[in-house]
């Protein structure tokens, strides 16, 4: 039976034609000196909100692969790496596979290409236990047997460290009520000054039914994008997490924006899992593609 872990995703990755934009990717990152793991000396790592890019288009738009891997290596290589995912809505809270065999390849119509990448990291058991440990008692989480990452985490993850060699775990997206979503990143919080990376996946603007040709054309940025992710940039600047949890109704164009909520509320785990979530955050990426936001921003 083939082992999983990191060489076969390397072996996977070999297979890529050369002139891909993904494989000139993996070519840059193979001729930089190691990533520096962290170290209890750093403190806590940051949380991070990101967006996460449609399907697997990141792994061929520039404006996604030198950022977001540009954003890993300004911050120390984690022990593990903590992500939920907007692709992931189940309640009761639950968790991945640690050491799953196969990826979800939760999208439709691209090139078979992208059905055989892969992303094979190590075991993520020790995460498990702690994520279950720290949730409480009227919490219970379920651990799927075999549910592997779906493409709101390998995607970018597998862009932003690319060698697979991080224990990366997957959380349910239990709920769309933000004060719920920050007590669960609060309960995360411990995890950052273990070494570990914890993460909400998502996407600042979403309105993908409202999509039309000038904004895949990249000639268009419709005005419920710029004004919900003005909304947000700003309340975030000002660390007004209250303003934020009232998004319903208090974000302009949220209709058109998020005709439904997962890819926005992920950003409640990540502010709970700040040290303080009413600070000013970083923004890391912004900017629009294909016109929708990808603010995407670390809490300290």
């Amino acid at each position: 039976m083939t082992t999983l872990g990191p060489a076969t995703t390397a072996a996977a990755d070999a297979r890529i034609p050369a002139d891909h934009l993904f494989a000139q990717h993996l070519r840059r990152v193979a001729a930089l000196d190691p990533h520096r793991a962290w170290t209890p000396e750093d403190g806590a790592l940051p949380s991070l909100y990101l967006s996460h890019g449609g399907g697997p288009m990141p792994f061929w738009r520039p404006e996604w692969l030198n950022p977001l891997h540009d954003w890993a290596r300004a911050l120390p290589k984690p022990k593990a790496i903590l992500v939920v995912s907007a692709h992931w809505e189940s309640a009761p809270l639950s968790i991945s596979a640690p050491r799953p065999t196969e990826l979800v390849y939760d999208f439709g119509g691209f090139d078979p290409l992208y059905y055989t990448f892969r992303y094979d990291t190590p075991d993520a058991g020790e995460l498990a236990r702690d994520v279950v440990r720290l949730m409480p008692d009227t919490e219970h989480v379920h651990q799927h047997a075999s549910r592997g990452l779906d493409h709101g985490s390998w995607v970018p993850l597998k862009i932003m460290y690319p060698e697979a060699d991080v224990p990366v775990l997957q959380l349910s997206l239990p709920t769309e009520d933000p004060d719920r979503l920050l007590a669960i990143g609060e309960r995360l919080r411990p995890l950052r000054e273990e070494g570990v990376l914890v993460v909400g996946s998502g996407h600042m603007t979403h309105g993908l039914p409202f999509i039309t040709r000038g904004m895949l054309e990249g000639t268009e940025v419709p005005a419920w994008s710029t004004d919900f992710d003005g909304w947000a940039a700003d309340a975030l600047a000002r660390g007004d997490v209250a303003e934020l949890s009232r998004y319903r109704s208090a974000a302009p164009g949220l209709p058109y924006a998020h005709p439904t909520v997962e890819h926005f509320t992920p950003l409640f785990v990540a502010l709970g899992a700040a040290t303080d979530p009413t600070a000013p955050v970083i923004t890391t990426l912004d900017g629009y593609s294909f016109g929708l936001s990808r603010r995407s921003f670390q809490a300290a």
